[in-house]
């Protein structure tokens, strides 16, 4: 879950690096495999200047040189502008437009693929059309899968499903979990919605089975044929058997510090870390933002804290009231694989708040030790490329940045 704003940070100090040695005249070093300390500055040596001993420049290379300082001042210049507009509002409050892939994070993964026919033929001819309800699964939690066969055309053909077991994946050497039987049909009962539509549809429920211990990944083969060949439709799903936390109360909204908060209460039964996303919704159901918690959590009650940050409710002005839904976390472990333990998902609205007015919120920008290092440095930067280009010709206007003054 990883966030995408601090993307921004790494990717300008690089290319701010590289335009500093370009001022000095050298090469810039291949990126280094882990981040080190910053190197002092040198002594300026200016891109264009000359001490006296080398020929003058004739007008063509005068002007290739001051190109090559707007381009180097330019490249600055939008590295500022970039993590300036980047991290105006935390890591833990993003326009849901920057995750795309977080906005319904319980609709059900549909796939249409060629029918595979061996280890790696396959039969563009037939497509197969899969679908499944979930790829984590908490303690107690289910997943449904389906599959059917089409034609180029679209079409259902006649499928018949052979064998259908789900297995947990385990190290090579370890002792070899329990297989399960999972039970296809189109009689429209269980998972199945439509009875003879030609798709066939199964639960699984680890809890209720061998696998209710199971910690990782499982895998479903399902054997089938169409028209006489064979196929195979492999499903994974990631189970959690242990419960770190459960979920306590009523969920609750306010404004503090100027933005947009909603408190969540937890009955933590394992301390750690945990990470969990709640989506917010704007009146007309328009996702709008992502909420995210990333902290330590102790044994015991708890509240988790989700915030829309104030600039962003400003800039964006949703249409009111917010609504909170389609929550998820779980607690990070370290060193182990899996590396989590689900906590049960909160699926669907969780809180609709109040209609705030505009003027509840807060305008300031975000604000980190991290942020202004990182602003100070590029603003530097974006001086030292100006300084070039007065030093190359002190005649020119001074060459004004496109976010700063």
């Amino acid at each position: 879950m990883p966030s995408k704003a601090w993307w921004i940070g790494g990717a300008a100090a690089l290319a701010a690096a590289v335009v500093w040695l370009g001022m000095r005249g050298g090469a810039a070093p291949a990126a280094p495999a882990a981040a080190a300390p910053a190197p002092e500055r040198p002594a300026t040596t200016l891109l264009g200047a000359t001490d006296g001993s080398a020929p003058p420049l004739s007008p063509a290379g005068r002007a290739a040189r001051l190109q090559e300082l707007r381009d180097q001042f330019a490249l600055v210049d939008r590295t500022y502008c970039d993590y300036a507009a980047g991290t105006r509002y935390p890591h833990t409050s993003r326009p849901m437009s920057e995750h795309p892939d977080q906005v319904y994070p319980n609709a059900p993964v549909t796939e249409s693929n060629p029918m595979r026919t061996g280890s790696n033929g396959s039969d563009p001819s037939i497509q197969i059309q899969t679908s499944q309800s979930r790829v984590y699964m908490a303690a107690g939690e289910r997943t449904a899968f389906s599959l059917r066969a089409v034609d180029a055309q679209g079409a259902p053909m006649a499928l018949v499903i052979t064998r259908a077991l789900a297995q947990g994946l385990t190290a090579p050497g370890a002792r070899p979990a329990p297989q399960v039987v999972l039970a296809f049909a189109d009689d429209g009962s269980g998972a199945d919605a439509v009875a003879g539509d030609g798709a066939f549809a199964a639960i699984l429920a680890p809890a209720m089975t061998g696998l209710a211990s199971f910690h990782g990944t499982i895998r479903s083969r399902i054997d089938y044929t169409v028209g006489g060949k064979a196929g195979v439709v492999l499903f994974d799903v990631i189970y959690s058997p242990e419960l770190p936390a459960t979920w306590s109360g009523q969920a609750r909204e306010a404004v503090e510090d100027g933005s947009l908060v909603y408190y969540l209460k937890a009955d933590v039964r394992v301390a750690g870390r945990y990470l969990v996303n709640g989506r917010v919704d704007d009146a007309r159901g328009k996702p709008f933002a992502l909420a995210s918690f990333n902290d330590v959590l102790p044994v015991g009650s708890s509240e988790i804290k989700l915030t829309v940050f104030g600039k962003l409710l400003r800039d964006a002005a949703p249409a009111m009231p917010l609504t909170l839904r389609d929550v998820d976390g779980f607690l990070l472990k370290e060193n182990v694989d899996p590396d989590r333990a689900l906590m049960p998902r909160l699926e669907g609205k969780v809180v609709t708040g109040k209609k705030h007015a505009p003027g509840e919120f807060s305008d300031a920008e975000w604000q980190s030790e991290e942020r202004t290092r990182h602003l100070d440095e590029f603003a530097r930067d974006i001086g030292l490329a100006r300084q070039a280009i007065a030093s190359f010709d002190p005649a020119l206007p001074v060459q004004k940045s496109a976010c700063l003054p």
